[in-house]
């Protein structure tokens, strides 16, 4: 039979064996992320430079202030459509880096509450008589926690959730406003 200082040894090694490799994939996964930004704000920064070149063109051949205007309020929806694309692009990596956090998390902890359940029973085994109570106690500790736990990654993936759904509702709201804006000044010329 194991000793408790050789148990809480082994348990030790496995919580640490597994939140190395929780720091692993997070840190992986965060690499990814920022990856991705990175391209993401290169590509992103060299189409607006040669879109922008070619705009400033244009608005520098208008004939009348009229004219440079509607050049001008014409160019409002499709930079706008750019924003929220670029917006939606960063959403959809921000929601790819939590999810993968949050598996990485989920599975490390459940690993880790597995040993260290196995390991509190395993001392409850040989425990004298009278600290069953502390015993109860500790199980009911860990299992508050893990509820807690359960309860903050719901309501982190209820805030993505409700996140997504305002970018949605603000892009439709955004190029409505945007589209208005484009057919008075149409109207206007």
């Amino acid at each position: 039979m194991f000793t408790i200082p050789e148990q809480l040894s082994a348990a030790v090694k496995t919580n640490y064996d597994a939140q190395l490799a929780m720091i692993t994939a997070l840190t992986r996964a965060n690499y990814q992320s920022v990856a991705k930004m990175i391209d993401l704000n290169v590509n992103v920064a060299k189409t607006s430079l040669a879109e922008s070149s070619a705009i400033a063109k244009q608005l520098l051949s208008a004939k009348s202030p009229q004219e440079w205007f509607t050049m001008t309020v014409s160019q409002a929806q499709p930079n706008a459509e750019k924003a929220l694309a670029y917006g939606s692009n960063v959403a959809g990596i921000v929601a790819k880096t939590q999810a993968e956090f949050t598996k990485a998390v989920e599975e490390k902890m459940a690993e880790t509450n597995r040993c260290v359940m196995a390991l509190v029973d395993e001392v409850a085994k040989n425990v004298p008589g009278g600290s069953e109570n502390a015993m109860a106690l500790v199980k009911s500790a860990i299992g508050n926690t893990n509820a807690g736990y359960e309860v903050l990654t719901k309501t982190t993936q209820q805030a993505i959730g409700a996140l997504e759904a305002n970018l949605t509702t603000s892009k439709s709201e955004f190029l409505k406003v945007v589209e208005k804006a484009a057919s008075s000044a149409s109207a206007k010329s």
